[in-house]
């Protein structure tokens, strides 16, 4: 199905970037998705604005048909971007009633991130041969990673001014672009350090870039590491750490380090300012992981478990 737009579509989308200030991948997938309705919608003469709640339910009705199975959580995405579309209509007075008030939002499984033991982070910690530049680079990263619980694309966007060694902490901008500070151990702070000054050095050449983490590739200074390739290292190394495919993730530093915070007794609020998380829904999923960790102790090491 192709996609199709309209100058209202796009004020829309305006509008939800200057109020909530919404990421670019979030407000890619909202005009994706609404555009993908408007197009089918067209096909049966309907504008985007006059949907009813008939059209939108045999819109999903066909989603459910296609022979590309729709995850739940694209269903749940496209609701809420229709949701906000048509509450939108009405804030603006181009419609009076909303066509979703009767439709129900799909249920939402139970869906846990993937995380690591403490065992497995160490082992993964201590994966990379750190007699090498690029190994030092690697168990720096990996280290800030845990430290942190920074997404892997804050990882690689920190430039040298992000980070103050001294207060041990690290400015970074996440989703929608909100800045956010987070401390870092001193075990971190002493691998970043040994990296700037031994490994970092070693990798540019002579080169000049701003980025902490960088490649030392021609052209690569002023852009540092990508994130796929941050991606592939954490995984060439898990598997030399013997640890399975299944527990991986790009994120997988990140859940970890909210995981097992909360296994030594944080507070949900300060692990939901440290993820940069709006909503402590969203943190809340990690009480799951750690609470399942925590039964498995207690059965482990309690007598009468």
């Amino acid at each position: 199905m192709k996609e199709s737009s309209s100058p209202q579509l796009d004020e829309f989308i305006d509008a939800l970037w200057l109020a909530d200030g919404l990421a670019k991948n979030t407000l890619a997938a909202y005009r994706s998705d609404l555009a993908l309705f408007s197009h089918w919608l067209a096909e049966r003469n309907i504008d985007l604005p006059a949907a009813t709640e008939a059209d939108i339910d045999g819109y999903l009705a066909f989603l459910h048909t296609r022979a590309e199975k729709v995850r739940p959580a694209t269903l749940r995405r496209l609701q809420a971007a229709l949701r906000r579309f048509y509450r939108w209509l009405i804030e603006q007075g181009r419609i009076t009633a909303d066509p979703l008030l009767n439709i129900q939002a799909p249920v939402a499984g139970e869906r846990f991130p993937k995380t690591l033991s403490e065992k497995n982070v160490e082992d993964l910690l201590a994966a990379p041969d750190i007699a090498t530049p690029l190994g030092l680079r690697d168990r720096a990263m990996f280290e800030l990673l845990y430290a942190t619980g920074l997404r892997v694309s804050e990882l690689v966007g920190l430039k040298l001014f992000s980070v103050s060694l001294d207060d041990r902490v690290v400015r970074t901008f996440g989703k929608g672009s909100k800045e956010r500070l987070v401390p870092m151990g001193e075990v971190a702070a002493d691998w970043l350090t040994r990296w700037l000054r031994e490994g970092r050095p070693a990798v540019l050449k002579g080169q000049a870039s701003d980025f902490i983490f960088v490649t030392g590739r021609k052209n690569s200074t002023n852009t540092g590491m990508t994130r796929q390739m941050a991606w592939t290292l954490i995984k060439k190394h898990a598997q030399a750490a013997g640890i399975p495919a299944a527990r991986i993730s790009p994120h997988v530093l990140r859940h970890a380090f909210a995981t097992h915070l909360l296994n030594h007794g944080a507070d949900l609020r300060v692990v939901q300012l440290l993820l940069g998380h709006t909503d402590i829904s969203t943190t809340q999923v990690y009480t799951h992981v750690a609470r399942a960790r925590l039964k498995e102790l207690h059965t482990t090491h309690h007598p009468r478990g």
